[in-house]
């Protein structure tokens, strides 16, 4: 990669209030077209602000602040807000000084608004449901603050945050939800949130500007429409349906000229199947799409990205469209054969056009960059540079931690007390770039194992009349094409043993588990030979009765044939099916451990917010007997919560590295990997093969809270809610005023909001959001949520749960048992309800913490398990999944005495075993991986 073009790293000094400050002069010997600003912070949203010492950046923070930059180089201020994030930024002059304030919607329900010197002038909040969108209009000359959110309203405000009036869509929306499902109920027709407020400029009028709303019902395949209004108006004079092929993350008005009236820019958020711009006029319906092309040699094919259109000149002649990290330049009459395209090795999370000193302004590298990127569009040759844009800061840090790691590798001895590495298995990597590294660690290593991970785009066609459930019956995934005969089907799996350990590939999905019939399946189990054969299942989320019929016909008596064969079934479910859907009757035999060697409890968590709930039903799967393994996932859109805004276009997979070495320090043996950026990846590779990652058995770990929550059949409106993730407008304040559960704020009108006090994420895993808390902090030790025990007459399979973990936890296990709603008293009642029972359960996991030997605080992942009697393991991971930051640690020592600390990479000692804290500093995007030297056996 290039050089940095600016390496001076700012720290910015957090604090509870607005923080005014100069950060000092920095050298920014950028060359003439670009400056590259490290401001410390991971920077989500860009715009620019008049001010009379010139224009200024304001900036939106991962953490939701916002701060202020010159095109100097200085942060000027920093004002904190809630701490979760801005779903969108807006500046405006509000009380006409000459000077832009900044508004922010903010996902925990409030608009802010900031003065131009970086203090909180007010804020307005309506309801809990996230604030989406926010802008100014001017209505007879004045400034008027219009915001709208996931509560279907959108409203009016005065420049000083007084309410003025609220228009609800239910009285002008066309949305039409569709779908016939009753498993997933859908919301009332004629709702929808405003995904997008925007001005328009009246050219005849310009005391006062229209206001156009984009309404959409669902995050994830509503196109929506557009809906342009006078100011306070109770319908819209102008409406269109969206002519973009997917949802729209991205809406730019362009004002009308003496020849043009005002367009509107849409961009698309989504796959890059349905990249596009669209371009519409207000006058009339005239509209015009441009579908990026997916198979350029700039564009990568696959990948989630937000299609951002600007104007980049004074005369709206040339569009500038930012696709992740691909730049397009094209006529603002989209002619495709005068666009060029440029592609740069990182993707940004947002971009904005400074027209006053024509910079285009790049939000911070999705990969954890810390910087705003400043490109001079006037310079000739800026699109050559901006594709040789090397961040520095974060992602500079990064990759020279990284260097570092593999660099220590070299030099890396397993201790000599430590059992044999257990079989890690890669099912689906690609060997792209990277064959010999496989080949070499292949060679030398008994683990990792590299399966022949497969892909096909056809399925088996084949006689379904004995399939008894007409859903499943009828049901097919039209992303295949039903083509392959039985024997077809076999001669493109069997043949994938040869030369390998083993295949995976996928023996159905969620949309039809009956792909393949399941004695094709049978027989390519036969023809492994004794190899190893992982079917995998995605997207397994049906909780409705049709589902026993799957479970019935295809997963158990496969699961049958696999038992002795070497075989297993990876169960790549979603939303709350571990801690929710796995309690229903289908399943009784997968929770007996009847098949504990075949099932591997996996997780696709797109679209998902409840990674931390995820990963403990899991781990309580495991723990409690049911499986003997479980599995993990990385994948672009592992990121994509907000589908409306699916910055998912990650190119270096750092969070992938952390995320892995996470799980499987938490005993994961089965990795199922999207291709990014192989090369990196291997670096996880090799750590497995050296034996630097410790792979814990389940009865070595000790990071296990004593007190577990089981689950019993869940609550029906549980269910319906974590698995109902797509439709947005279900808000309603009546109904959230009484619905308080364990498990909350699941359903898709929440992204990125505050998690309640009394939900599990909050008092048991320490997260303080709906978003992407793949590595959550569980201050007190994992808290696991299981099968209940002692809940059947007769023995099951699995056994306890007790004899499955260290022997510290004997007599040390408390129960708490629930339904996903309430908790259940001692009668076995759901009565006890979770907002008034949530402080007796926090107390006792922070109780029963002291009971383990150490925990672990601060903004970090974390495990424990024992390598020998007299030694542990302690891996902590930096635990900002997509803002990673140098960390600091504390470690808490209760039941271990240690001896002495390490670090296994560097060889360092650790001082400070003398107190029962020890403070460790974690890199950023990295990790440590120590052994503490115990005096006596726990």
């Amino acid at each position: 990669m290039p050089q940095p073009l600016h390496t001076s790293l700012i720290r910015l000094l957090f604090l509870p209030a607005c923080l005014i400050a100069i950060i000092g002069n920095q050298d920014l010997s950028a060359g003439d077209a670009i400056t590259s600003v490290d401001t410390g912070r991971t920077i989500t949203k860009v715009r620019s602000a008049h001010h009379p010492d010139g224009s200024r950046i304001i900036a939106s923070t991962y953490d939701g602040d916002v701060i202020a930059v010159d095109h100097q180089g200085d942060v000027i201020w920093t004002c904190p807000l809630s701490g979760v994030m801005n779903h969108d930024l807006w500046v405006a002059d509000l009380d006409g000084d000459g000077n832009d304030e900044a508004l922010a919607a903010n996902a925990d329900g409030h608009v802010y608004c900031i003065s131009d010197d970086g203090q909180l002038r007010w804020r307005f909040k309506a309801n809990d449901a996230p604030m989406y969108s926010v802008c100014v209009i001017r209505h007879q000359g004045e400034p008027v603050v219009v915001c709208g959110g996931f509560d279907n309203q959108v409203r009016y405000l005065s420049p000083t945050g007084e309410l003025l009036d609220t228009l609800h869509s239910s009285t002008y929306s066309i949305a039409k939800p569709w779908g016939k499902d009753p498993s997933k109920p859908r919301p009332p027709a004629k709702l929808h949130v405003a995904n997008f407020l925007r001005p328009v400029i009246n050219p005849d009028d310009p005391a006062n500007d229209r206001l156009l709303i984009h309404g959409t019902m669902n995050g994830m395949q509503d196109r929506g429409a557009f809906y342009l209004f006078k100011p306070f108006a109770s319908q819209p004079e102008w409406l269109i349906r969206s002519p973009s092929p997917t949802v729209v993350g991205h809406v730019q008005v362009i004002p009308a000229d003496d020849k043009t009236p005002p367009r509107i820019l849409v961009g698309t958020s989504g796959h890059s199947s349905n990249m596009a711009v669209s371009i519409l006029t207000t006058e009339t319906d005239h509209q015009q799409t441009w579908q990026i092309p997916r198979r350029h040699p700039k564009i990568d094919s696959f990948g989630y990205r937000v299609v951002q259109p600007m104007v980049i000149d004074a005369d709206a002649s040339d569009l500038v469209i930012l696709v992740g990290n691909t730049l397009v330049r094209i006529s603002a009459d989209l002619d495709e054969t005068q666009s060029r395209l440029y592609q740069a090795d990182y993707s940004f999370h947002d971009a904005w056009m400074d027209h006053s000193n024509g910079q285009l302004i790049l939000a911070s590298a999705q990969s954890g960059g810390s910087c705003i990127h400043l490109i001079d569009v006037s310079q000739p040759g800026w699109e050559q540079v901006f594709q040789q844009i090397a961040p520095p800061g974060k992602i500079q840090a990064i990759l020279d931690g990284s260097k570092a790691i593999r660099e220590q590798l070299t030099h890396f001895r397993r201790p000599a007390w430590e059992r044999e590495p257990l079989p890690v298995y890669l099912m689906t990597e690609s060997r792209t770039g990277v064959e010999s590294t496989i080949d070499q660690l292949q060679a030398s290593y008994p683990s990792p194992v590299f399966l022949n991970g497969h892909h096909t785009g056809q399925a088996e066609t084949f006689d379904r009349s004995s399939i008894p459930s007409e859903k499943y019956r009828n049901r097919r995934d039209r992303r295949r094409k039903y083509s392959l005969s039985q024997q077809q089907a076999l001669d493109e799996f069997i043949p994938l043993f040869d030369g390998h350990p083993g295949i995976a590939f996928w023996g159905g999905h969620g949309n039809d588990p009956f792909m393949f019939q399941p004695d094709t399946m049978m027989k390519v189990i036969d023809a492994a030979g004794g190899k190893k054969t992982v079917l995998i299942y995605p997207e397994l989320e049906d909780h409705s009765d049709e589902f026993a019929a799957v479970t019935e016909h295809l997963i158990y008596p496969l699961a049958a044939h696999a038992q002795t064969r070497n075989a297993n079934l990876f169960l790549r479910c979603k939303h709350n099916f571990w801690n929710g859907s796995i309690y229903q009757r289908a399943w009784d035999r997968l929770r007996s451990g009847e098949f504990a060697d075949v099932f591997v409890p996996a997780m696709e968590e797109t679209s998902d917010k409840s990674m931390e709930i995820s990963l403990a039903s899991r781990l309580g799967m495991w723990t409690s007997g049911a499986v003997n393994q479980w599995g993990a996932r990385s994948v672009p859109d592992n990121t994509s919560f907000d589908r409306s805004r699916q910055h998912s276009h990650q190119r270096l997979p750092n969070h992938f590295l952390r995320n892995m070495v996470y799980n499987i320090s938490l005993g994961a043996t089965y990795i199922n990997s999207f291709a990014v950026d192989q090369e990196y990846m291997s670096l996880l590779w090799e750590m497995i093969a050296k034996g630097a990652l410790y792979v814990p058995k389940r009865d070595e770990i000790v990071s296990f809270n004593p007190v577990h929550l089981s689950m019993v059949s869940p609550d029906h409106e549980f269910l319906n809610e974590g698995n109902n993730v797509k439709w947005c407008t279900f808000y309603d304040a009546d109904i959230e005023a009484t619905r308080k559960m364990v498990f909350s704020r699941l359903n898709g009108t929440w992204p990125g909001a505050p998690n309640t006090p009394w939900d599990f994420s909050t008092y048991a895993a320490g997260v303080k959001d709906r978003r992407l808390n793949f590595l959550p902090p569980y201050p007190n030790g994992l808290v696991l949520i299981t099968p209940p025990q002692d809940a059947s007459d007769a023995p099951l399979p699995r056994g306890k749960l007790i004899e499955h973990l260290h022997p510290i936890y004997r007599d040390a296990m408390q129960e708490i048992r629930t339904n996903g709603r309430s908790y259940l008293d001692r009668n076995g009642r759901p009565t006890l309800a979770a907002d008034q029972h949530a402080d007796v359960v926090a107390d006792k996991i922070r109780t029963a913490a002291e009971q383990l030997p150490l925990t672990v605080d601060g903004p970090v992942a974390w495990v424990a398990a024992e390598s020998s009697p007299t030694h542990l393991r302690l891996t902590i991971v930096d635990g900002g999944y997509l803002n990673p930051d140098d960390q600091v640690a504390t470690v808490r020592f209760h039941r271990a005495d240690p001896v002495r600390v390490t670090d296994l990479l560097t060889g360092q000692v650790i001082d400070g075993t003398d107190d029962p804290t020890l403070s460790v500093k974690v890199p950023c995007g990295l990790f440590r991986l120590l052994d503490v030297q115990l005096k006596n056996p726990l």
